[in-house]
């Protein structure tokens, strides 16, 4: 039995573990999962993911679930994984984990709220919310401000000073892409006092070419058809 990976390209983690398995010539088998039709809710998945969420993997018998414990799995059991993304030294691997705890609890609250109640909800079925919105957005402005402050200083390529990317640079900058789906001023207006930031996003899709954007590619769909949505609602009013 070869290597499964349950997931949902509109799904930020879930893009970060395929995009990492493609650049790692490592093989696996994409299950597809549909959010949007609640085949996350199902019992066949919650036997692979008791907690009901993408990704998860399968390899062999073992199954696991959590992004960033699926990241550091593969890069240790894979000899394919080049060094650079989870390197053998404990001390820089101890200053990706920092990032990567920090990240679930500061730029994914931040930037996930602000992005799904405040553009995606509409294609979940669901309605946007202006005041939870707003609640992320402050929470994601702060967490920019943070990865400049701690992890990009001077012209530093990668978080750390890295030369190459590491598995904290690729789940954080997925994490970045959902940006993508709100109105483009917008995102111009968030982005724009943080040139670090757009150039450290730059960097990690230009490291991980083509796979990066070929994976992305579902979430120019959806921006597609979001702005199809607003445009719509803007002519009627």
């Amino acid at each position: 039995m070869g290597l499964k990976v349950y997931a949902d390209r509109t799904s930020q983690p879930s893009r970060t573990i395929i995009i990492f398995c493609k650049m790692n010539q490592i093989d696996f088998e994409e299950v597809k999962i549909d959010l949007s039709k609640g085949q996350h809710r199902t019992p066949e998945f919650e036997k692979i993911n008791p907690m009901k969420k993408v990704p998860a993997i399968v390899d062999g018998r073992f199954k696991l679930f959590e992004s960033h414990a699926i990241l550091r799995y593969l890069a240790c059991s894979f000899p394919s994984v080049s060094d650079h993304w989870y390197p053998n030294d404990l001390t820089s691997r101890a200053k990706i984990d920092s990032i990567l705890d920090w990240h679930h609890a500061n730029l994914r609250q931040g930037a996930g709220t602000y992005v799904f109640h405040g553009a995606m909800a509409p294609a979940f079925g669901l309605p946007l919310n202006a005041q939870v919105a707003e609640q992320g957005k402050k929470l994601m402005l702060s967490s920019l401000s943070k990865i400049e402050l701690f992890w990009l200083r001077g012209d530093s390529r990668f978080l750390l000073g890295n030369s190459q990317p590491s598995i904290a640079d690729l789940s954080l900058v997925c994490e970045l892409m959902e940006l993508e789906v709100v109105d483009s001023e917008e995102r111009e207006r968030i982005l724009e006092p943080h040139q670090k930031i757009r150039d450290w996003m730059e960097n990690v899709k230009r490291a991980t070419h083509p796979h990066f954007l070929e994976v992305h590619g579902i979430l120019y769909e959806l921006k597609a058809r979001l702005e199809s949505r607003r445009n719509k609602v803007s002519t009627n009013l």
